[in-house]
């Protein structure tokens, strides 16, 4: 009986140091490696040497993210949600996709325009995104459907005027009716660009006077497209949604990316 005792000790003890390795193992996994991709135009895509200081806020966004996430812009200027799928750049995406993967979609700013080639019609535009959801659905990857960044516009009373009124409510009114993740971009950027303010609020666009920067000898005055900093606190932005949606991603943010102090007088 004793030895049957003493076998049942060391057998339960035995068991437990398993248990702990098991558990001990289980948390040191690293978790499975995802692509977040990027589907959008040119204030998200990435810019060549000779465009800077212009940058598209996908390009600090990579840095926010650990080892286990790689992020591939295939953001493109001038892109429209009929372009984007005409030049094949939609089914690059799609046909690369995995589980787990994510996609990050933020159209609007050439769409809009009737006067551009890349115009698509307002029900064009809502059928498009349903594609892209749809699509990447298929794949068991997530889409986020993000508004139209705004531009840098402000009325005689120093209030910034809206200038995506009705491709935003598209994008918002898509999410709502295929319960996808949104970001509301249009409407987050519209208050930081506010809280500048019309001057300070240069600062975060491609504003150079001539003589500035040699690729841009006669200076520039863009209302659109962001320098580094503006693309940053966009970047920053759509951080804080991602942990503010609760979204898997947002485990595996880079520790003490934090969303930004909005204050262009904070230091």
């Amino acid at each position: 009986m004793y030895c049957k005792l003493n076998s049942y000790k060391v057998n339960s003890k035995a068991f437990l140091l398993a248990l702990c390795l098991v558990a001990l193992y289980a948390f040191t996994i690293p978790p499975k490696h995802i692509i977040v991709y990027l589907a959008g135009d040119s204030t998200m895509a990435d810019k060549e040497v000779k465009a800077y200081p212009e940058t598209g806020w996908g390009m600090p966004f990579h840095a926010f993210f650990d080892t286990s996430v790689t992020v591939i812009n295939k953001a493109k200027n001038g892109r429209s949600t009929k372009s984007f799928i005409a030049e094949g750049l939609w089914s690059s995406i799609s046909a690369n996709l995995n589980a787990g993967d994510y996609v990050l979609i933020q159209f609007g700013h050439n769409d809009e325009v009737p006067t551009k080639v890349t115009y698509t019609p307002e029900a064009d535009f809502k059928a498009n995104l349903v594609k892209f959801i749809t699509e990447t659905r298929e794949k068991s990857a997530t889409p986020i459907l993000i508004t139209p960044v705004a531009r840098r516009k402000f009325n005689t009373n120093g209030n910034i005027e809206e200038t995506h009124e009705a491709y935003a409510a598209i994008v918002r009114k898509v999410a709502e009716e295929q319960k996808v993740p949104l970001i509301d971009l249009d409407k987050e950027s519209q208050q930081l660009i506010q809280t500048f303010g019309p001057e300070n609020s240069k600062l975060l666009f491609n504003h150079l006077t001539p003589g500035e920067n040699p690729n841009y000898p006669d200076g520039k005055t863009d209302d659109t497209h962001f320098n580094e900093l503006g693309a940053r606190k966009m970047a920053q932005l759509i951080l804080a949604d991602i942990r503010q949606l609760k979204l898997e991603l947002a485990n595996r943010i880079v520790k003490g990316q934090n969303k930004p102090t909005v204050n262009p007088q904070a230091k």
